[in-house]
């Protein structure tokens, strides 16, 4: 009798771990199922932005404008978050850049303003398109290669050798910037002494602050760029992250030299 009881016991926890381990399987698989809808998802909402938005040619004439402003026009319509465009050559980097009033929402938004983990590109909430010094934008890396995993080309010196130049449009122009430093960087604790905190400059006070920002990024830069700036040469600073050390950052640096 108490041989069967313990037989039944032993079936009755085969089928209790059966259960469960069907039910993580089950979950285990939904997950992924949902991940990867996700990621396709954004795919789909980030693929040829650009294609969907028709200009004519007279519209370009009429309007004095380029291309890509009046089709940023367009897009700003759809999202008023929208604030530029940027582009940088043999990348997936191809995306409209947005801004709100914090850091956090396109962490994991698209620009349709739909939830996604990929996010958007998006500028610092503090800068200013009229005013700032630097434009300071940040993205995240992703696996399916969207946003600015593409950045990371430019670890590599041979790459940027062949792509010295980034594009970014705003709703008044048309600007190419030319590549100045290339680092990897952190976010510092509070406590951290006498490191360089990139990601705080935004408007510079002075031509002192200026400089030291400029100075600081090329002691940094993991290859020389032959590139400097001058006090009042417009920057932009791409920043996305790097996982060789906890809160890493990799980060590019460049000054506008043509406008149009």
């Amino acid at each position: 009798m108490k041989k069967k009881k313990k037989k039944n016991n032993h079936k009755v926890l085969k089928l209790i771990a059966l259960s469960i381990l069907t039910i993580i399987f089950v979950l285990g698989s939904s997950y992924i199922i949902y991940i990867m809808a996700g990621r396709i998802k954004a795919l789909k909402i980030n693929s040829n932005i650009l294609d969907q938005v028709k200009i004519s040619e007279s519209e370009i004439k009429e309007s004095k404008k380029a291309k890509l402003i009046l089709q940023l026009e367009e897009l700003k319509k759809e999202n008023n978050d929208i604030v530029g465009w940027i582009e940088i050559k043999d990348t997936n980097i191809n995306f409209p850049v947005l801004q709100t009033d914090n850091n956090d929402y396109y962490l994991n938004h698209s620009y349709k303003k739909e939830y996604s983990e990929v996010g958007s590109i998006y500028l610092d909430k503090d800068v200013n398109l009229d005013t700032s010094s630097n434009y300071l934008v940040y993205g995240h890396r992703t696996k399916t290669k969207l946003m600015f995993e593409d950045l990371l080309k430019y670890a590599n010196e041979d790459f940027y050798l062949s792509h010295k130049e980034i594009k970014f449009t705003t709703l008044k122009e048309v600007a190419t910037y030319e590549i100045l430093a290339v680092f990897y960087s952190e976010i510092y604790n509070k406590t951290d002494e006498n490191v360089f905190r990139y990601y705080y400059f935004i408007n510079a006070l002075n031509e002192e602050e200026y400089n030291d920002f400029v100075n600081n990024a090329k002691k940094l830069s993991i290859y020389e760029t032959g590139v400097t700036a001058s006090y009042n040469d417009q920057l932009l600073t791409l920043s996305t992250c790097e996982y060789s050390k906890p809160n890493g950052r990799f980060v590019v640096v460049a000054k506008k030299v043509l406008s149009n």
